[in-house]
């Protein structure tokens, strides 16, 4: 079953691993960081090990995002991302697991203080979902 995870961010400035910017992540104690970090760097481990890694990309700065939108019979671009977000997309996880509980293990490691996490299927070729 093929998943991908979406790590929604806001830190400023931007940079990756997002969470090095962000206020809840930097003040956590050191020892709560580097295990965060150490359970980050085991599943993807487990990961590349299993084959369930198809592919991951951070995302750059949101500021260098086109927005492309449907105005007046054409797609219009426009500079972005969405003004009124919060959150941008700061990188996203293609995975290839057995089960959604596999899933659910995998993306609860990528969360972590102010970010927020996005599991969803895919959905095959044809519109339904898996």
């Amino acid at each position: 079953m093929r998943y991908v995870i979406m790590i929604h961010s806001n830190p400023e400035p931007w940079g990756h691993p997002t969470s090095e910017y962000l206020a809840a992540h930097q003040e956590l104690p050191a020892e709560v960081r580097d295990r965060l970090n150490a359970d980050f760097e085991q599943v993807m481990t487990e990961l590349h090990a299993n084959g369930e890694l198809v592919v991951g990309e951070a995302l750059a700065d949101p500021r260098t995002a086109r927005l492309y939108r449907w105005r007046d019979g054409a797609p219009l671009a426009t500079d972005g991302p969405y003004s009124e977000a919060k959150e941008h997309l700061a990188g996203f996880f293609l995975i290839d697991v057995e089960d959604q509980a596999r899933a659910d293990a995998v993306a609860a490691k990528f969360a972590g203080p102010g970010e927020t996490v996005e599991l969803r299927p895919l959905m095959w070729p044809g519109g339904s979902d898996q």
